[in-house]
């Protein structure tokens, strides 16, 4: 009697879900009989996901290539779903601002463990040869990453070091937009000129990341720490997860991305340009960018000396990694 009595209850509840609908729950009972036995495949559509590497080259190690890059946009999509959700939480809620940083975290911490792959799993001399047929793609072109520091913090904080302190957060968003950091970096080497790799990226996305930058003007995840009780703002827990997440994102993975190049691009005493052209030497260090997301959770000293230990990690003799 028990089970019928819940069997009931789940009817009822269903009737009362479905009453909107136009359609009786009967009608929905027959599609529920009729509807095939869902498999693991089809859920996640492997066949579908598993036909999207499409090398431009007959070189083996091409197909690694791809795959780890589209590994790392899912991963970034992770990140952006909980960044998301931070942003659009209204309740203040310390544990729950705790628990989606510490995912994010989860979620650099395993690319840039798996960063390796693109540092030791290819042979340096396919990829010399197929990333000419790449040109001008990079992944400087990735949008996503972007989207994830237009959540993490005010544009104001992204501006190129060099002009950050002409900047306020009173300023327009297009004229801080422009002005941000990674343009600069994607500037013809010899001419100063704006790349085709960044113009590309500009014609294709310079609309979303705007609206994106409108949006959360006074709400990325920085002004949600600042609009906290002060005795959640000193929840050492919260202050822990911030820093790593800022230090995962703007130390450990630009440096992850430094021992690539230098794997590839800077060996045996030639120096061999990126295939978007952008300044990768000027470009890809944390201490000449010294982008911070949560600026006021450290000390002057601390920040003056951001970043600097990839210098020591790249050039110190006993490193043999690169």
């Amino acid at each position: 009697m028990k089970n019928d009595e819940r069997i009931e209850s789940q009817i009822n509840k269903l009737e009362e879900k479905f009453k909107n609908s136009g359609q009786d729950l009967s009608s929905y009972l027959d599609g529920l009989l009729y509807q095939r036995y869902l498999t693991y495949w089809d859920y996640i559509h492997l066949d579908t996901l598993l036909s999207l590497q499409v090398p431009r080259t007959h070189f083996p190690d091409e197909e690694i290539f791809i795959m780890y890059h589209q590994i790392t946009e899912l991963y970034f999509k992770l990140i952006l779903h909980e960044q998301k959700q931070i942003v659009d939480d209204k309740s203040q809620s310390l544990d729950f601002f705790i628990e989606k940083a510490n995912r994010i975290n989860s979620y650099f911490k395993a690319l840039i463990s798996s960063f390796r792959i693109m540092i030791n799993g290819m042979q340096r001399e396919q990829f010399l040869r197929y990333r000419m047929a790449l040109l001008p793609a990079s992944g400087f072109q990735s949008a996503q990453y972007r989207m994830i520091e237009l959540y993490a913090t005010p544009l104001e904080n992204l501006v190129h070091h060099s002009e950050r302190d002409s900047f306020s957060a009173n300023d327009e968003i297009e004229e801080l937009f422009e002005n941000i950091y990674w343009k600069k970096g994607a500037t013809d080497i010899n001419t100063g000129e704006k790349t085709l790799t960044l113009k590309q990226f500009e014609f294709r996305y310079t609309p979303r990341l705007l609206r994106i930058s409108n949006q959360v003007k006074s709400s990325t995840i920085y002004h949600k720490y600042l609009q906290l009780p002060e005795s959640s703002r000193k929840d050492e827990r919260l202050i822990t997860s911030l820093k790593d997440l800022d230090v995962n994102a703007n130390v450990n993975w630009p440096l992850m991305h430094m021992g690539s190049a230098y794997r590839y691009l800077a060996k045996e005493n030639k120096e061999v340009g990126s295939t978007g052209g952008t300044n990768w030497k000027d470009y890809l260090p944390p201490s000449f960018q010294k982008i911070i997301f949560f600026p006021t959770l450290y000390s002057e000293d601390e920040k003056l000396s951001w970043g600097k230990q990839w210098v020591d990690h790249i050039f110190n003799p006993a490193n043999k990694e690169f």
